[in-house]
């Protein structure tokens, strides 16, 4: 199984753990409430404005998904589902970016969207993020 696939396997089973079953995704609830054995519990009030980086309307939405990709690797769980396995050979920060996509814009809830709705300026809209990711995640999700 490719690193993607397994990451979209993992991202798919962390989502049906936390019971999310409709966008937008709540990373800041995932992050302030993890379940047992997962990571420490983030408080999102002390992270720093520059931090959150702010190019657009969604874009904090997405420092905070990657910040939850992070805290997913270096957890327990994380390790025992492989992840420390995965990035430990690719440390590059496109793959943690693609992961945190993975969170915010699960597979699944992409596909349950008509084909007219799977536009980047809609999946946007649907899921609290900037065009730019959701028309990358539109890509990762195309078959190739």
């Amino acid at each position: 199984m490719s690193n993607m696939n397994q990451l979209e396997a993992i991202a798919s089973e962390l989502i049906k753990t936390f019971e999310i079953e409709n966008p937008p995704v709540p990373i800041e609830i995932m992050l302030q409430r993890p379940k047992p054995d997962m990571w420490d519990e983030v408080d999102i009030t002390e992270l720093s404005v520059g931090f959150l980086k702010t190019g657009g309307h969604f874009s904090p939405r997405m420092s905070l998904a990657r910040l939850l990709a992070r805290h997913i690797i270096q957890s327990d769980w994380g390790d025992k589902h492989g992840l420390h396995e995965i990035f430990q050979h690719d440390k590059g920060e496109e793959l943690l970016r693609a992961f945190a996509r993975m969170l915010i814009m699960p597979a699944e809830m992409v596909k349950k969207l008509s084909s007219g709705a799977r536009t980047p300026v809609t999946m946007s809209m649907h899921f609290e993020v900037p065009e730019d990711d959701a028309r990358q995640r539109l890509q990762e999700l195309s078959p190739q």
